[in-house]
């Protein structure tokens, strides 16, 4: 493996586009080790709150890291494109209701940094995308310019390559460094200059390839999970329906020394697991029958923990239902594509009798899709337990696992995620 040594000075200056959870500590990291990163947003109230040093959301010891770099001025934010060394693009890719990619937010920004591209300069897509959308962007580049060419050869190139990011919320100060990248250009020498700019702060193996496998290698480690994660939660519905403690039953399957299965929950969420299979079932759809079937056992979780509930409720007048944790996994304030978030909402929509206190200590404030439902509220937990008749515990936050479980006495508790057993 080469070690991962590059000449920073390459990169004068590098835009990072979309200042989410990926964009903002990518453009921080890159940032801490000397080289100017100006990071573009469409959102001012972001942006604002980035130039101030404040993290716009919860990622564990994030904070110190932004506010040293915007005190030493080497990362800034603005909404309008500049002219850049390298660009890393780090925008949304959400699914149409067909579950195709819709690539508008990756169109928008080729569109913004197109008229900045110089001879020499370096266009990474990071944004977890089908198989083709890099080269896709390339092309829509070149249309935009075509003053500019693809080719390694000729004087007026340009480089455009892929590396998907592959960290976890939560867990970013650690990974972000720390992980091995898969990174795959449409060229030879978009590969290695994008080898290089992650080589500034990417400690891990860099492994290369081209584009178009980067991006399957992306879809494919996420649909691993999901499938795997859909064994666990069907199997936890067959365990209900035969009278199986299911959690019991995983730890002792998993004493098997070539069995490792995973937890059940509410469903799967976040930006990656709970999207990622549909682009592949979406490019394959003949072919991808048991990823397909895997994200339809996951969708299909949620309802059955909406039953749950309602089955508990059942005879009960004026019923209260503590629906402990919206995000999508434990400890973060993310809420994408989370089941938990899903869960609270149906029940509020459609069932207007039911008084839901939702308990979410990683946010200020309920979403507006909870909080313009008047059957809901936001309490803190021992509140919203004591006026409970059923407790719905919907992610393992560790202000639930360590819970005082006597305030658990004469409710009904439904735990999806096993952890007061």
């Amino acid at each position: 493996m080469v070690p991962n040594t590059t000449d920073s000075r390459a990169f004068g200056k590098v835009s990072v586009v979309g200042l989410g959870y990926i964009g903002l500590p990518t453009a921080a990291f890159i940032a801490s080790k000397g080289i100017p990163v100006v990071g573009i947003d469409v959102n001012q109230d972001a942006v604002d709150s980035i130039n101030a040093g404040t993290v716009p959301f919860f990622e564990p010891g994030f904070g110190e890291l932004l506010a040293r770099v915007v005190e030493d001025g080497t990362l800034s934010a603005q909404t309008e494109q500049i002219d850049a060394d390298a660009y890393i693009v780090c925008v949304p890719t959400p699914f149409r209701e067909d579950h195709s990619v819709d690539i508008k937010y990756i169109r928008a920004a080729s569109e913004a940094l197109a008229p900045y591209l110089k001879p020499g300069a370096l266009v990474v897509l990071e944004s977890t995308s089908p198989p083709g959308t890099t080269e896709d962007m390339a092309k829509h580049l070149i249309e935009l310019r075509p003053d500019l060419s693809l080719n390694d050869e000729d004087e007026n190139a340009i480089f455009v390559a892929h590396c998907p990011e592959r960290v976890l919320p939560g867990k970013i100060m650690e990974e972000m460094e720390n992980n091995d990248r898969v990174i795959g250009g449409l060229t030879p020498k978009g590969t290695q200059l994008a080898r290089d700019l992650y080589a500034t702060f990417c400690t891990a193996d860099l492994l290369l390839t081209n584009a178009t496998t980067a991006e399957m290698a992306k879809l494919t480690e996420n649909s691993f999970r999901d499938v795997n994660i859909a064994f666990a939660n069907e199997l936890s519905l067959i365990c209900d329906r035969l009278g199986i403690d299911v959690w019991e039953l995983i730890e002792l399957a998993n004493h098997h020394p070539r069995v490792n299965i995973l937890q059940p929950g509410p469903g799967v969420g976040g930006h990656c697991i709970a999207v990622d299979p549909w682009f592949i079932v979406s490019a394959a759809p003949e072919e991808a029958k048991l990823i397909h079937t895997a994200r339809n056992v996951n969708n299909g979780k949620p309802q059955w923990v909406i039953d749950q509930v309602l089955k508990a409720l059942e005879g009960k007048e004026n019923p209260v239902v503590a629906a402990l944790g919206i995000a999508f996994k434990n400890d973060i304030d993310d809420l994408r594509e989370s089941p938990s978030l899903e869960i609270v909402k149906r029940l509020g929509v459609d069932n207007p009798q039911l008084d839901i206190r939702v308990v979410e200590p990683n946010v200020e404030a309920l979403p507006p899709v909870l909080s313009n439902l008047s059957n809901l509220t936001k309490q803190d937990t021992e509140e919203a337990i004591a006026a409970a008749d059923v407790v719905l515990l919907l992610v393992n936050h560790r202000q639930f696992v360590g819970l005082d479980q006597s305030l658990l006495d004469g409710k009904t508790v439904i735990d999806t995620k096993g952890i007061w057993r």
